[in-house]
Formats: C-alpha cells, sequence, structure tokens
C-alpha cells in the first residue's frame, strides 16, 4: 500500500517529473523568468550550432566562421545574441534569493555557498573531460592546432560562468545600491561603460576596456532589480525602451566605431563582446523592452500545463545544454573528419551547405541527450548546511574565475605536460576547493559512487 510519501515522491521519468512539478507551481510565481531564462539559452545554442563551419580546405580538415564568410550573417547576432536577457532575468532571480535570504536571516557565506555550487559544479566535470580527451587525442597523433582549436570552440561558453560568478558574489553590493539610490546606481554603471569605451577608442587605453565586463553586465543586472519590483513593467515602457535601444544600436554600429556583429568575429579588428561595448547595453534596451511587452501574455500562456512543464524540464538541465553543446558540436565534426568526410564536402555558405544545417542542427541536438542525461545531475548541488568563511569563498570563486576565462580565451590544449595547460585546467578546482566543496569527491558521490 502506497503511503503518503511515496504519493508525493516525484516520478524518475523527466517529462513526468516536469509535470508533477509545473503542477505544483503555486499561481504568484513568475514562470516568465524561467521561460526567458530557458529561451535565451536555447538561442546560444542554436546560434553556435549554426555559425559553426567545419569543411575541406584543399583536402585538409578546416574550421570557418560563417560571419567571417558572409558578412550579412552579422546581422543574425542581433537575433541570437541574447546574454543581456540572461543576466536581466538572473537580476531578477538574485533579487528574490537574496531577499529571501534575509528574510529567513541566512548570512551571506549560507546564501553564497548554494549559488556557486549551483554554478561550478557543473563546470568541473566539463573541464576534467576536456583533459582526459586532450591527453587521448595527443597520444593518437591529432594535430596540436586542431585540439587547440576544438577545446578553444567548446570551452568559449565557461566565459559566462567567469563573468556570472563575479556578478552574483557582489549582489548584496549592488542590491543595497539599488535600494537606496534605485535607476541612480544604473545609471552610474551606464556612466562607467561610457567612460571606459571612450579612454578605449579616445584615448587608446586598450587595457581599460577589461573593465566593462563589470559596468556592461552589472548595468543589465541592475535592470533586472527593476523588472523585479515592478519599475520595469507594461508596454507602456517596453515599447519606447525597444525604440530607444533600437536606434542607439544602429546609431552605433553605422555611425560610431563599432562593428556590425554582436559577437566577435575572427577576422573584425573591434570585437563588440570582448570585452563588451556600448552595443550590448544598446542591444540590452532593445530585448528588455521585448520583454515588457510580451510580458503579460506570456505569463498567461505560461499558466497551460504543457509549456510550464517544458520550461521546468529546461531549466532542470540548462547550464548542461549550454555548458555541453559546443563539446557535443566538436565531437560530432571530429568524428565526421575522420569517418565521414563526404558529410563535409558542401562549401561553407553555399546553397547546398545551408541545405544541410538543419540535419547539423538536429545531429548536434541527439547527440547532447546522453550528456544531459549523464550531466545533469550536476546541477542538483550537495549541501550540508554549512559553508566556510565568505573570504574563502570569495578567494575561491577569484581563482575558479580567472581559471574558466583563461580556458575560454585559449583552450585547454597546450605544450605542457601530456599536451595540456596545466594552470588553467586546475585553476577551476583548486577554486571549488578554496569555495567550500572538494569537486573531486563531490563529482564521484553526483555520479553516485559512495565511499566506504
Amino acid at each position: 500500500m502506497s503511503t503518503d510519501n511515496q504519493v508525493d515522491r516525484p516520478p524518475r521519468g523527466m517529462w513526468q517529473r516536469a509535470i508533477f512539478y509545473a503542477d505544483q507551481t503555486p499561481e504568484s510565481r513568475n514562470r516568465y523568468v524561467d521561460f526567458l531564462r530557458a529561451l535565451s539559452i536555447l538561442a546560444v545554442v542554436i546560434g553556435h550550432w549554426l555559425i559553426s563551419a567545419p569543411h575541406f580546405a584543399a583536402g585538409a580538415p578546416a574550421y570557418a566562421h560563417l560571419l567571417d564568410l558572409e558578412p550579412w550573417s552579422r546581422w543574425l547576432t542581433w537575433l541570437f545574441q541574447v546574454m543581456p536577457v540572461f543576466f536581466f532575468v538572473g537580476g531578477f532571480s538574485n533579487s528574490v534569493s537574496w531577499e529571501s535570504a534575509r528574510r529567513k536571516e541566512f548570512d551571506y557565506a549560507t546564501w553564497l555557498d548554494a549559488r556557486i555550487r549551483r554554478l561550478i559544479g557543473p563546470v568541473l566535470p566539463l573541464v576534467l573531460m576536456w583533459g582526459v580527451m586532450v591527453v587521448v587525442a595527443q597520444a593518437n597523433g591529432v594535430g596540436p592546432t586542431m585540439i587547440r582549436i576544438g577545446s578553444q570552440v567548446a570551452l568559449v561558453p565557461v566565459w559566462f560562468l567567469a563573468v556570472y560568478i563575479m556578478v552574483v558574489a557582489l549582489v548584496p553590493i549592488t542590491h543595497a545600491a539599488w535600494k537606496r539610490w534605485g535607476f541612480g546606481s544604473v545609471a552610474a554603471a551606464v556612466i562607467g561603460a561610457i567612460l571606459v569605451d571612450l579612454g578605449t577608442f579616445a584615448a587608446g587605453i586598450g587595457w581599460i576596456g577589461w573593465l566593462n565586463y563589470v559596468f556592461v553586465w552589472l548595468t543589465v543586472h541592475q535592470l533586472g532589480y527593476a523588472w523585479h519590483e515592478r519599475r520595469l513593467a507594461g508596454v507602456g515602457i517596453g515599447i519606447p525602451l525597444f525604440v530607444l535601444g533600437l536606434l542607439s544600436l544602429v546609431g552605433l554600429t553605422h555611425l560610431g566605431p563599432y562593428p556590425l556583429s554582436l559577437v566577435g568575429v575572427p577576422s573584425d579588428e573591434i570585437s563588440n563582446t570582448l570585452p563588451p561595448k556600448l552595443p550590448l547595453l544598446a542591444l540590452a534596451a532593445a530585448q528588455i523592452g521585448l520583454v515588457l511587452s510580451f510580458e503579460a501574455p506570456a505569463r498567461r500562456w505560461l499558466m497551460r500545463r504543457i509549456p510550464w512543464a517544458a520550461t521546468i524540464l529546461i531549466n532542470g538541465m540548462i547550464m548542461t545544454i549550454y555548458l555541453w553543446h559546443s563539446t557535443v558540436m566538436m565531437l560530432l565534426v571530429g568524428l565526421a573528419f575522420w569517418q565521414l568526410p563526404s558529410v563535409l564536402e558542401p562549401i561553407p555558405a553555399t546553397a547546398s551547405w545551408w541545405w544541410t544545417r538543419p540535419l547539423w542542427i538536429a545531429a548536434f541536438a541527439i547527440v547532447c541527450l546522453p550528456f544531459l542525461l549523464v550531466f545533469s545531475r550536476f546541477e542538483r548541488p550537495e549541501t550540508g548546511g554549512h559553508s566556510v568563511s565568505a573570504w574563502r569563498q570569495l578567494l575561491g570563486c577569484a581563482v575558479a574565475c580567472a581559471g574558466l576565462a583563461t580556458l575560454a580565451l585559449g583552450g585547454i590544449g597546450g605544450d605542457g605536460w601530456l599536451g595540456l595547460r596545466w594552470i588553467p585546467l586546475l585553476l577551476p578546482i583548486v577554486g571549488a576547493a578554496l569555495a567550500g566543496f572538494g569537486p573531486i569527491v563531490w563529482a564521484l558521490r553526483r555520479m553516485g559512487v559512495q565511499s566506504a
């Protein structure tokens, strides 16, 4: 006979579990926030899969970039560059989480412990697996250039974690600034971003541009606080904000020194993302305007069982999708170079190549499935109600972020022992340990391996 606890226990199947949680969701929850998080990550994934252009050049494997080959395709980045939405949603979610922690009288260290476990935990298996793959590839004669390109493309997504962990760690300060100065805290960050770009272009101070990782993304995150408090809401604000953002974006990219593409293009001397520049703020304004304009009908639609359950399903593995999609792409492309060269014969950007895009995207999605089944468990961190001191957590975050940023810039393959760049490889692991959880032991537990 079933007990009450057994009745209330979620089912084992992923879709059935999503339905179970969908039926238990209170009506007061802003489901639109979760939907936007899922939508933005899926847009990034599809965008990465779309612009990848592996092929054969003079009989040798080559890896091209659609944005380099077809200048018109740079307009597509205005649709697929949706990281501003993710930071905007992050501001909303972090506001909810931090205010809840304060009501429950949790200290900063306890709150931060739960947040960084959800962020750092899922990336550790990816880094470790790439370390193993590089060693195996080198031992089997794969050239260092292909290893470097493959690992760099696969690990580019971790730049987001390097920045977002920093943003999360600053929440008590930025949230207090919002509470005290409101939109003045947003204006201060915008002014900082403007001054940084002026220093970059007018004064020629190149290094100062890296400060915009702080100013640009904190601006968008602060606006998420405003959304949570309903000081940004509705079509009346959304449409003017969209128009202002779009006009600013057109002006900056056509009259200013900024390139058209809103993601990095290898052949461009200037990148709007490395480091971030003012066009990303204009894009953020336009995207936030659209988000606010569609909020009411979207929230009504998400009250339906199926779309909300699908949103829950995707959010339950959102970091796994984001972190592993490029690895899946590189593994499948590498397999094609090795075993099925005929599928890479179409010349990139030709009509025949475009006809193959839906097939490649479908293949990438299918191959992603086993990775999601195995690694999505790392998004459900174990916490024992214990956290180390805040200063150790912050130091661990800094160390881990330094490693992730270096991996995103240069990949994991190098000239070191076993063909690895050991310092970038070890920094995220050391940082996780400093921040309060032993990543190796924790990873084994998540894989179901118990100590004796």
